[in-house]
């Protein structure tokens, strides 16, 4: 045998355990893995997510639909659609219409004689978005009904005088005219009622089964229906957020057993002359239901032409917008007044709608808030002309399941292997490049499909991946942690060795303050050490911070990594408590300067990059449970209350107002002579009454200066203006103060507000708005 075949199985034991160690992260040589390293696996759960992600994605349900139709929304904002050539005339029955020709519903002797001026213009067709389901009020013949005591002879000369509905029926008789009629929860198919003109055939199997059913339709008047060359029904609602996006182009009525076209697609079957449309539906890979809708005519050359219409599973067809435009409407007041040039409607499809507000037919679109219903049909009618029709191609589904496993696979395999520095440079290049794509076949093909989901899977895979990492890590860091807990302040351990009766559990209640104090991008700093390194670097850290704590009648409870958490007035009494935290937090600063000019200087040595440590404080007061706390066997001289669950999370948001120490109310109280800010009024995480923070900014010496003292006023004059909505005033305010940002470090807490202050200028939070802000991060 040879000695390449002598080292074959070395090699594939090898392999195997480079597999594993990339499976399960590095483990301990001689040690087997195990199925508990199996199951807790960071891995092992990012694969499972990845699995139940993908079928949510093949389920669809409502939360999932909801943010891929406000994708397509944004898509249609940015990139809406364009019109080269007027195709439709929109005839608004506007508020002015309403004003000089009375209220509605107009008498149909005077919507004859729209439809005649309209006719003699010559359009292609005429649609009504409005229904005529009820004899006009004012016919002679009613009118006669309603007379009491009248002359016989008045009465019966005006019994004598054609029907209004009548007259209006002869006008649509004369024109190309397509009635609407809409869903009704109540009422029946009128008496003298017909079959629609236009039939819908189906091609497929259940192609019923997949139409929306209604009950009942609330129809016209049989007079004016029998004239009418169509009909068509016009369902403009919004889903569930109330923007319309999608329009059924066919609709089931349960108690006719009859299908009806949408108006749109009725007018178009006019146009062309077709006799027929034809509803298919089809099953393409996972997605089963209606495929598309196809309306059919014979031309002279006895050729047949056909146009074909995408829709959704359900017979819906995604509406592609274009802007709201002034021009493709005509007051219905002026045509009736003969002051609309002809070539308006001339060869063009013409709408019969309303925007007047009275009539409540406004609807809320991707790109519009404010859009009268009647331009929702004329959208459809342009998209179907111009073949600018979106599409969500059937195998959408398919891709997206397929793009988000094999994205999930590289994130699963890749993050714990080279880092989440890299990884996340990857993930943003891979969500980045799929939003791109979307977008580019959105804009050059009308193809939707959603980058979202699998972008949004793709993070949560990532952060959880990296979560898993940083707990991993600090894991690692927890022997560090256990051995510094041996260490306790002098004080305390003087009291201890006076008393040794305090060695048990229980505790007494204590006015005291509390500190939280973390390292700023620890995660970032600790890549450039090994674990040596980093225990050297956290020692380096931690011990002076500890002498500036201890040196003020502190006491260190724990390190929590690289997190401090300390105490004042136990478990000896001080009653400057308060005071001695706050200058604790400010001589910290101090020294890690000095700390951080060290570590540059050594990184210098050792041509090294370096990032210095920034530090957050918080600061809390308040009555808290003190004592030892723990079991028989281990127990820690700590604290517990609300006041300390508040300290921690004033200390996280120091980032947020960009300050160094945060202060709560309490303590603020107590060192009121010092150089204080106040930055918010919050309600932090986990509670509902929202406290006043203060952002330290120096001592006593810098609070009795005049540039501070009008600084802290000015300040405070923002503060009042911003919670009284006063935006000019507190943007003027915030102006003033950047004068002083670079002096007071206040670059941050400027931004915030600027920021703020954009956001609600832009979306007033109402008059009912209290001023907290509240935080959803801890």
């Amino acid at each position: 045998m040879s000695r390449d075949d002598a080292k074959t199985p070395e090699r594939f034991g090898g392999l195997l355990v480079r597999l594993v160690r990339a499976a399960f992260g590095k483990r301990q040589p001689g040690k087997k893995v195990s199925w508990r390293d199996v199951v807790t696996s960071a891995r092992v759960w990012a694969f499972l997510m990845l699995c139940s992600a993908v079928v949510l994605r093949l389920v669809d349900p409502a939360p999932v639909e909801f943010l891929r139709s406000k994708t397509f929304d944004f898509y249609q904002r940015i990139h809406p659609r364009t019109v080269d050539r007027p195709l439709v005339t929109i005839v608004d029955i506007d508020d002015r219409s309403l004003q000089e020709m009375g209220q509605w519903p107009w008498p149909r002797t005077l919507m004859a004689q729209l439809v005649d001026r309209l006719q003699a213009a010559h359009p292609l067709v005429i649609g009504f978005d409005v229904i005529f389901p009820e004899p006009d009020r004012t016919s002679p013949g009613r009118f006669v009904e309603g007379l009491v005591g009248a002359d016989p002879d008045i009465r019966a000369r005006l019994a004598t005088l054609p029907d209004n509905d009548q007259t209006f029926a002869e006008s649509l008789g004369k024109a190309r005219v397509v009635l609407g009629m809409a869903p009704s929860s109540s009422g029946a198919a009128p008496q003298g009622f017909e079959k629609p003109q236009s039939s819908i055939a189906t091609l497929g199997h259940g192609v019923m089964g997949y139409l929306r059913d209604h009950q009942r339709m609330l129809y016209n008047l049989p007079v004016l229906d029998a004239k009418a060359r169509g009909r068509g029904v016009f369902i403009v609602e919004g889903e569930l957020d109330g923007i319309v996006r999608r329009v059924p182009m066919a609709v089931k009525v349960e108690r006719d057993g009859l299908i009806y076209p949408a108006l749109s697609v009725e007018m178009l079957r006019v146009a062309m002359g077709a006799s027929n449309i034809l509803l298919r539906a089809k099953r393409q890979g996972t997605v089963e239901g209606i495929q598309d809708m196809v309306l059919r005519t014979r031309l002279p050359t006895g050729q047949v032409s056909s146009l074909e219409i995408p829709l959704d599973e359900a017979g819906r067809f995604h509406v592609y917008f274009s802007r709201f435009d002034r021009e493709k409407y005509v007051s219905a007041v002026d045509v009736l007044r003969g002051a609309v040039p002809p070539e308006r409607f001339t060869n063009r499809f013409v709408l019969i709608g309303t925007s007047a507000v009275g009539l409540l037919d406004i609807k809320t679109t991707p790109t519009e808030t404010f859009l009268p219903g009647v331009e929702v049909h004329a959208n459809i009618l342009e998209n179907l002309l111009t073949g600018q029709t979106l599409k969500r191609p059937r195998n959408a589904v398919d891709l997206e399941a397929w793009g988000t496993l094999g994205v999930g696979l590289i994130l699963i395999v890749l993050v714990p292997m080279i880092g989440a520095r890299w990884t996340l440079a990857l993930l943003i290049s891979l969500v980045l490049g799929t939003g791109a794509a979307s977008f580019w076949l959105f804009r050059e093909h009308l193809q939707l499909y959603d980058p979202v989901f699998p972008g949004l899977v793709s993070l949560a895979l990532y952060l959880y991946l990296t979560y898993a990492g940083y707990t991993r890590e600090e894991a690692e860091r927890r022997q560090v942690r256990d051995a510094f807990s041996r260490y306790m302040s002098p004080a305390l351990v003087a009291r201890l060795a006076a008393d040794p009766s305090r060695l048990k559990l229980g505790g007494e209640m204590r006015d005291m303050t509390l500190m939280f104090c973390d390292v700023r991008g620890f995660t970032t700093i600790s890549e450039q050490f090994d674990a040596e390194g980093l225990t050297r670097l956290i020692n380096r850290f931690l011990t002076p911070m500890t002498d500036v704590i201890l040196a003020r009648q502190g006491t260190i409870d724990k390190y929590m990594g690289d997190c401090i958490m300390a105490f004042w007035n136990a478990p000896l009494d001080d009653p400057e408590h308060a005071r001695h935290a706050a200058h604790s937090a400010l001589a910290m600063v101090e020294r890690l300067i000095e700390v951080n000019a060290g570590l540059e200087q050594e990184a210098r040595e050792t041509n090294r990059r370096h990032i210095p440590i920034n530090i957050g404080i918080g600061l809390n007061s308040g009555m808290v449970c003190v004592g030892n706390m723990g079991s028989d066997q281990r127990f820690d001289y700590s604290v517990l209350g609300d006041t300390v669950n508040l300290a921690s999370r004033l200390e996280g948001q120091s980032k947020t107002y960009g300050v160094t120490t945060v202060l709560g109310e309490a303590t603020a109280g107590q060192v009121a002579d010092m150089a204080l800010l106040e930055l918010d009024l919050i309600r932090v995480k986990g509670k509902t009454v929202p406290v006043r923070i203060f952002g330290l900014i120096g001592d006593e010496a810098l609070a009795a200066t005049t540039a501070f003292r009008e600084t802290r006023q000015t300040a405070d004059a923002l503060l009042v203006a911003y919670r009284a909505q006063a935006w000019a005033e507190a943007r003027r305010l915030l102006e003033l103060l950047r004068g002083v940002e670079g002096r007071y470090r206040l670059k941050g807490f400027l931004d915030l507000y600027a920021q703020r202050l954009d956001s609600y200028e832009a979306s007033p939070p109402g008059e009912t708005w209290d001023g907290v802000f509240v935080a959803t991060t801890k």
